[in-house]
């Protein structure tokens, strides 16, 4: 089984973790930039993370043959805090980075007018650059949020196939699949969505424009939720090329818009590699 992670966080996660995926058959993963649990300062902060997410990650998840890619964006939440707002001006140095395969997460956390500028000028960068938006749906009055990021990508440059829409679930995947635009679900052990809501959702929606990812960070969350949904669906009935359709072909297709897709990681090198004098072995050089 080949299993390809659309939305994880692995800078919140250990190299176990990395071990534990490519074990369940995680080949390739795309980590979206976010906000790091207590508030950034200043934009610099976003530059050292953004280099951190082209260069270490990627050295990282390689050592475990795991090819990485990620979206970079100014983030819903700390889209509200006026200090931040210059990372817009420089995120388009950024977006013309090999592993870049998406402008996001963008989208709304509380709703905000601040939230509605940041969306807007992201698509239109998403436009500018050729690449497909990962837009993160908020966590409270989903329908709602839903509705009113869907009136955003209506009224920007960017087609609606060339938009993922993340964390659905039961009151939002119908608006969200009616809209064109890509369906994705965050599987959680306690909140969002869980694996047999999941397949109750593939029976009913089917296959197409549908991913699974498990957007695992430093809150409670599992890595491994993706290949927990494949075997759920597997033991629902779901044939093998059906869960290949979800778990790997369709975020290879999403993501392939971008044009920047490599599906093999780089090799590690023989005795021991380094990625800027440092390497995975805590005590090594």
């Amino acid at each position: 089984m080949r299993i390809f992670d659309p939305h994880i966080h692995m800078t919140s996660r250990t190299t176990d973790d990395y071990a534990a995926m490519y074990d369940a058959g995680v080949r390739a993963l795309v980590e979206p930039s976010f906000w790091l649990g207590q508030p950034r300062t200043s934009p610099e902060s976003f530059y050292d993370y953004f280099d951190s997410l082209l260069g270490w990650e990627p050295f990282r998840a390689a050592q475990y043959g795991i090819a990485h890619h990620c979206t970079l964006a100014l983030n819903p939440k700390e889209a509200n805090d006026p200090r931040l707002l210059p990372v817009l001006q420089e995120l388009p140095r950024y977006l013309l980075k090999d592993h870049v395969v998406a402008v996001g997460e963008i989208g709304y956390d509380s709703m905000t007018p601040e939230e509605d500028h940041a969306l807007a000028a992201q698509l239109e960068l998403a436009a500018d650059h050729g690449l497909p938006a990962m837009v993160h749906t908020p966590h409270r009055d989903k329908a709602a949020g839903l509705a009113r990021t869907l009136d955003v990508v209506r009224e920007s440059r960017l087609a609606p196939e060339r938009v993922i829409l993340d964390h659905l679930n039961e009151t939002t995947v119908a608006a969200a699949r009616d809209s064109g635009c890509w369906a994705a679900f965050s599987i959680y052990p306690d909140t969002k969505m869980d694996e047999d809501r999941m397949v109750r959702i593939l029976r009913e929606y089917g296959t197409e424009r549908m991913l699974v990812n498990s957007a695992a960070d430093w809150g409670k969350s599992d890595p491994l939720k993706t290949r927990k949904t494949a075997d759920a669906m597997l033991a629902a009935g779901f044939t093998d090329a059906d869960v290949d359709k979800v778990l790997w072909q369709n975020p290879v297709e999403f993501y392939g818009q971008s044009g920047r897709l490599e599906l093999e990681p780089e090799k590690p090198e023989a005795g021991g590699a380094t990625y800027e004098g440092n390497s995975i072995l805590r005590g090594g050089s």
